[in-house]
């Protein structure tokens, strides 16, 4: 990843990349003037994070670069209650069991990109768990319910919003945004951390902590860093569509549920409008490398010079070198028309979403399938007449190999790892076969 030295502190660098949705008066000031540590609440209702969550992260990521201590808050707590920011209807509440199995996956996702074993300012992670499951509920309301008004909690949007439907909003979710300043106190007064981060979703929850921690020590506490908090945008497409866990199509950060291919495929194919503050967003490169690729997008926007440094950049940064290679390696195989050197699961994913029908091994056995029915079944053409002139033509494929006999037999041993077969015609329509369980 290409390291960013030309700004003189992060809230310029943040600024520049248009990630720098709203801040406390006084926060950029703080930024350029002193080291601060600060926190990023990631919510763990799913097993993954998804591409949206990158963000905050690569917030982190900037503020540990310029000298700052960056804080990965984990919320093996708040995840029993459940934000209702941006849900139409009410949380199904998830079992702790699988709450720290998330907080766990979620962890190791974040390890990689912060430096933990860094002298100056080392990364840290953290489980509000440890706080909010051992907190008795009177000294709560007594020493922090206090502090907040019903008139201030029902002005925030995610509360709004829920109380304009017929179905409301119930009391569990509604005190969610105390534990989250509490969460902010929490770590203010035990670690002297003096700034939040977050998405612009969780403006109103940012603030609800900067307004508890001033409320209970004052403006300037002797001995206490001053309370600030930052916002990040919300990441739209150039139609105002939001990433997220809870929309269907973002992809995650976890390999089993969204390859490296997947991934690269997805930021390769953003649209033009989208690529230079995407590049800005997700990456570390800097203002003569993101120039470049926004003068690539206005006089050759065909070369896609953009998406493709954005989707490499993006790959690299969450999957290593390791699943770059991978990426790029499927997606010549497969936009190159030769997919014979992909494992059956590298088959499965790029064709995810072709037609798939099945075939018992007993039709394979013996003397298997001649390839004109197996490749009609699956619908690769129109009739066997139809097959075979396809065949003549040079533009029928099992596996990746050209198939010159519309007799050819299929049999078992021609299975991928012994559980499918992919049959190509012409050069984009695939059709994948599948041994039935």
């Amino acid at each position: 990843m290409t390291t960013n030295t030309e700004f003189q502190n992060v809230a310029e660098d943040l600024e520049w990349r248009g990630a720098l949705f709203d801040a406390t008066p006084g926060a950029a000031h703080a930024l350029a003037t002193e080291k601060i540590s600060c926190y990023n609440g990631f919510d763990p209702t799913a097993s993954s994070l998804h591409i949206g969550s990158l963000v905050p992260i690569m917030g982190l990521v900037r503020l540990q670069q310029y000298g700052h201590t960056p804080i990965a808050l984990v919320g093996g707590g708040t995840g029993m209650i459940g934000d209702p920011g941006g849900r139409v209807e009410e949380r199904t509440l998830m079992e702790i069991d699988e709450i720290d199995k998330n907080v766990e996956a979620i962890r190791l996702q974040l390890e990689p990109f912060l430096d933990f074993d860094v002298k100056s300012n080392p990364a840290r992670m953290v489980n509000n768990a440890d706080w909010l499951r051992t907190t008795e509920l009177l000294p709560f309301l007594r020493d922090v319910g206090k502090h907040f008004t019903v008139n201030t909690m029902m002005g925030r949007d995610s509360v709004k919003d829920r109380f304009s439907r017929d179905n409301g909003i119930s009391f569990t979710e509604f005190s969610y945004q105390l534990l989250q300043a509490y969460d902010f106190l929490t770590l203010h007064e035990r670690d002297q951390v003096g700034f939040q981060a977050g998405g612009s979703d969780q403006w109103g929850n940012i603030l609800g902590g900067v307004d508890l921690i001033r409320r209970i020590h004052g403006a300037d506490a002797q001995g206490l860093p001053r309370a600030h908090g930052i916002a990040y945008p919300l990441v739209v497409n150039a139609n105002g569509e939001k990433f997220g866990k809870s929309i269907g199509g973002a992809p995650t950060l976890d390999p089993k549920q969204t390859s490296p291919y997947r991934l690269y495929q997805f930021f390769l194919n953003v649209a033009d409008a989208d690529a230079v503050p995407y590049v800005k967003l997700f990456t570390m490169l800097n203002r003569v490398q993101v120039g470049g690729l926004a003068e690539a997008v206005s006089v050759e926007p065909q070369k896609r010079e953009a998406q493709r440094a954005l989707a490499e950049e993006v790959v690299r940064t969450v999957h290593g070198q390791n699943g770059l290679d991978q990426a790029l390696r499927v997606t010549q195989a497969f936009f190159g028309g030769d997919i014979s050197k992909l494992s059956a699961d590298e088959m499965e994913d790029v064709l995810d979403g072709s037609s798939v029908t099945e075939v018992n091994r007993d039709q394979l056995s013996g003397e298997g399938m001649r390839f004109s029915e197996l490749a009609l079944s699956a619908g690769a053409g129109k009739s066997g007449g139809d097959v075979r002139r396809t065949i003549d033509q040079g533009g029928m494929y099992l596996n990746g190999e050209q198939i010159s006999d519309a007799g050819r037999t299929v049999g078992v041993e021609d299975l991928v790892e012994g559980r499918l077969l992919v049959i190509r015609r012409g050069r984009k329509n695939y059709s994948l076969v599948k041994l039935a369980d």
